[in-house]
């Protein structure tokens, strides 16, 4: 078989972007058939329909694929109706790997309607849609085809899937379709999703041993003329470890050391860097690097995103709680005594590099604590994670490279997704992820950020949520045992006794989901699906907090 791959779908699925991200992740070449036809005819293709009728237009496309498939090391997105000729599937069948993109007539349409609204005059209406692009007539047109599209080797749905995410899942049906010697390996294999914001798309890199590449990634995505590391006296040799990195590649790299921990997420703070910053005379094409948890990358951030009204920031996570979460989406911000996180700004960084192998030095706890985090994703949003987390716990809490490198990069890739969709919480997607966060920051702030770690609060949180669901009808008794299952088997607590309920409840309504008094509650409709509720009673929430701290 050539080593090609052919893209398939309805219009809409997805094939121009994520064919192109499947041809750059493999160094392959990228040819969409619609290109190909529109040059050799010298016309568009709705004046090809109108000059040569549909017939006309298909023996033209079958000439242009039968060219195309003669080449090898392409990546090839075709038209949404190639796949109805029996000749056309037999050429893609004998010469690559046909890969089927789906999506729902609900978002096709959406993606219809969007692509037009953005590239207006510019864009090419396909013609059997150009009559009427109503959900009715996507969802005809699409059942007409769907047995033909059905033929494809490798089914990938893009509904909930960014491109890179979605050309991912192409590679890995090329690689189960081949044997070890064939197999197709990304450019950058460590590559775990990339983030579109409105500042920009980056990209998220999770891998083994990658830190030492700090500085020759900086320097290909930056440039920049001087940098500065901020990190926390805990991670001190990894700190160094990411200076030397920017250093072999010419890039001057000055050090700032926090106390680890919490308590130094403060204005106060802030401003002991901003004073740091001005001494070494820093200007805004120069950039702010976090190395550390989620305390350093929450903090760097906010001092990023405010010192000279913005500078480039990279975050270098090096706890698993950071990876999960601190690092990626553009939260910065710093603590006050009344609650955490409640002074800070949306900061997108240039890219995260997460190094897997550096959660080898953390205290065992920091990396217990972690668990918890990536453990939500599965339970808020793809229950196949969270059975990996279940079927393969030694394996992964042992850091095997391979296994342990494989959970955080499809973790980390459940937030990228999310924030794509949401970059601010302000569609109601984004707030899916702080599913047992209402919960653990009242615990946190009712103990003074110094008894518990945010994943095991986030754990005793997550339970408490499922307490409220359970109630409410939500999820099912084996639902909540399976949770507090897994979140036990990682070590994770799974009550707080001693503290007092008051403390909770009332930094609980300061939390930053409180609006007109009423807190907007993340509760789970059963494992792998996450929704939020306001009308949780005052006295179910009263009852849950007793429950955790008796």
């Amino acid at each position: 078989m050539r080593e090609n791959i052919f893209i398939t779908g309805f219009s809409g699925s997805g094939k121009t972007t994520t064919g192109r991200k499947t041809a750059e992740l493999l160094g392959w070449r990228f040819v969409d058939t619609d290109d190909e036809i529109v040059r050799a005819a010298g016309m568009p293709i709705e004046d090809i329909f109108a000059r040569d009728g549909e017939s006309g237009f298909r023996e033209l496309e079958h000439r242009t694929l039968a060219k195309v498939a003669q080449g090898s090391r392409q990546v090839v997105s075709t038209g949404g109706g190639i796949i109805m000729g029996a000749a056309n599937r037999h050429t893609m069948e004998s010469n690559g790997l046909v890969v089927l993109l789906e999506a729902s007539p609900e978002r096709i349409l959406e993606r219809l309607e969007l692509q037009q609204e953005i590239e207006a005059d510019d864009v090419a209406v396909r013609p059997m849609l150009a009559d009427d692009e109503s959900l009715d007539r996507v969802r005809s047109l699409k059942a007409l085809r769907q047995e033909n599209y059905n033929r494809a080797t490798w089914i990938v749905n893009t509904d909930d899937l960014t491109p890179i995410q979605a050309a991912r899942e192409a590679i890995r049906g090329w690689n189960m379709a081949n044997d070890n010697t064939s197999k197709a390996i990304p450019k950058e294999a460590d590559l775990a999703a990339e983030v579109h914001t409105s500042s920009g798309d980056y990209p998220l890199w999770v891998g083994w041993d990658i830190l030492d590449e700090l500085g020759a990634r900086v320097r290909r995505l930056l440039d920049p003329p001087v940098a500065y590391i901020v990190s926390d006296e805990g991670v001190r040799g990894q700190a160094r470890r990411a200076q030397r990195a920017m250093e072999a590649v010419d890039i001057p790299t000055h050090l700032f050391f926090i106390p680890p921990g919490e308590r130094s997420k403060t204005l106060a703070m802030a401003e002991h860097i901003y004073t740091w910053l001005a001494g070494h005379k820093a200007e805004r094409g120069h950039l702010i690097v976090a190395v550390g948890g989620g305390v350093v990358g929450d903090l760097a951030g906010f001092v990023a995103a405010t010192y000279l009204r913005g500078m480039p920031l990279a975050q270098a996570p090096t706890s698993l709680l950071a990876m999960m979460d601190a690092a990626v989406g553009g939260k910065t911000a710093v603590d006050l005594p009344q609650g955490k996180n409640l002074v800070g700004a949306f900061y997108q960084p240039k890219f995260v590099l997460a190094d897997v192998s550096s959660l080898q030095s953390l205290p065992s706890r920091e990396l217990t604590s972690g668990w918890a985090e990536a453990i939500k994703h599965g339970l808020i949003m793809d229950e196949g994670l969270l059975s990996t987390f279940e079927s393969q716990r030694e394996p992964i809490m042992a850091l095997e490279p391979e296994i342990a490198t494989d959970v955080i990069r499809r973790s980390v890739a459940i937030k990228a997704n999310v924030v794509s969709q949401d970059e601010r919480e302000t569609l109601g997607v984004r707030i899916l992820l702080n599913y047992g966060h209402t919960i653990a920051h009242g615990i946190e702030a009712a103990t003074g950020y110094g008894t518990y770690l945010h994943g095991e609060a986030v754990s005793i949180g997550m339970m408490g949520a499922a307490h409220i669901g359970e109630s409410m009808g939500m999820m099912s008794a084996g639902e909540v045992a399976r949770q507090r299952s897994i979140l036990g088997a990682y070590g994770l607590p799974l009550d707080c006794r001693g503290i007092e309920v008051e403390a909770i409840e009332e930094a609980m309504r300061s939390d930053k989901k409180t609006a007109a008094g009423t807190i907007r509650w993340v509760l789970l409709d059963g494992i792998g699906n996450a929704a939020t509720r306001n009308d949780v009673p005052a006295e179910l929430v009263h009852e849950t907090v007793r429950m955790l701290t008796a």
